[in-house]
């Protein structure tokens, strides 16, 4: 039976189809912690593979993958370099101060794009003793408080050149790189200049949980220890890596349809008077803004009496969010809703 909830507030709320179930119960398994689960290892191997690089870690959260991550890359009383919209430094509750002891400095446009520029003035000088040493660059792509931009890969290139005029290491949140690979026609192995990626198998892709680290074998190797020090060891978890080999096989290229619809609504929205800004929509998130002079909270609940859930980034914006559990029947509900807001 058709869910009738229409449910935006993220693409984190999918539930896995019939054939991703079937994978997961025919899942051959073991004890990941001691190192002998066939299906984890099966999907380490093939996203590693797939990004050209050497070795992956299997993890519960993308929280967990960029922490450990910056772990790996950084001590305590560092520092890196990322866009003040990163999902690092709004929505991690502090992971990099309190698991690492790293300091954050931020730079970069309102869409969450930082720039070689930024790159080059945010870092500290080595010499200066009084200044944390800048160890690691940050980047997020897709943004998802700069609305879902795709930050494409000549930018990309661009500021790994200055980090590494720098000495400084790079890692990539990639929590929904494919959605930005599919809008710009990209191949996970043009993203093999990053020194670490983590992409998340729970979002678009459709997955019920799990997040994956990449890197070189002796970054992994580090990655596994730490993902063992804050609790992330998993044991059969052949089951949740098996939805995440169906993901990935599978759900990448469906991800044009969640960019398209979003792109839908985006049009929608722009017709209405009463929403006042809506961030350029490059893949499935829509963030918007409403009228000064109405509540958001007011929109809030006026959706949700008609079925229809999204989410508040802050007291500004709101955002809608695609994913493959959306239905015609859940769009027309949120434009009706909309329709009858005032």
């Amino acid at each position: 039976m058709e869910n009738t909830i229409a449910d935006f507030r993220s693409d984190t709320v999918t539930r896995p189809t019939k054939k991703m179930l079937e994978a997961m119960f025919q899942a051959s398994i073991g004890d990941d912690v001691l190192g002998d689960d066939p299906t984890v290892k099966k999907l380490e191997s093939i996203a590693s593979e797939m990004f050209g690089m050497e070795a992956g870690l299997f993890c519960p959260s993308g929280t967990m993958t960029n922490q450990i991550a910056i772990n790996v890359h950084c001590r305590p009383g560092e520092e890196l370099i990322c866009s003040p919209l990163s999902h690092i430094y709004n929505y991690e509750g502090g992971g990099v101060a309190f698991n690492s002891g790293v300091q954050i400095r931020t730079g970069g446009d309102a869409f969450g794009r930082i720039f070689p520029d930024d790159i080059h003035r945010l870092v500290q000088p080595e010499i200066d003793v009084h200044a944390a040493q800048s160890r690691l660059v940050v980047v997020e792509n897709t943004s998802n408080k700069g609305g879902g931009t795709c930050l494409g890969l000549p930018l990309l290139k661009e500021v790994e050149s200055a980090a590494r005029s720098h000495g400084l290491s790079y890692h990539l949140d990639g929590a929904r790189v494919f959605n930005a690979m599919v809008n710009s026609d990209e191949s996970p192995l043009d993203y093999s200049f990053f020194d670490s990626i983590s992409i998340c198998l729970s979002k678009g892709l459709g997955a019920p949980i799990g997040s994956l680290l990449l890197g070189s074998k002796n970054f992994i190797s580090q990655a596994k220890r730490i993902r063992k020090r804050f609790g992330g060891g998993m044991r059969q978890s052949g089951y949740l890596a098996a939805a995440g080999i169906y993901a990935l096989e599978n759900n990448i290229q469906r991800l044009v349809e969640d960019n398209n619809l979003a792109k839908k609504i985006y049009n929608h929205l722009n017709q209405l008077e009463f929403i006042t800004h809506i961030k350029p929509v490059e893949s499935n998130i829509v963030l918007f803004k409403i009228n000064s002079s109405l509540n958001t909270t007011d929109l809030h609940n006026h959706l949700l009496r008609k079925g229809v859930q999204v989410i508040s980034m802050d007291k500004e914006w709101m955002r809608i969010v695609t994913h493959l559990d959306i239905t015609k029947y859940h769009v027309q509900s949120l434009f009706d809703g909309l329709s009858t807001f005032s």
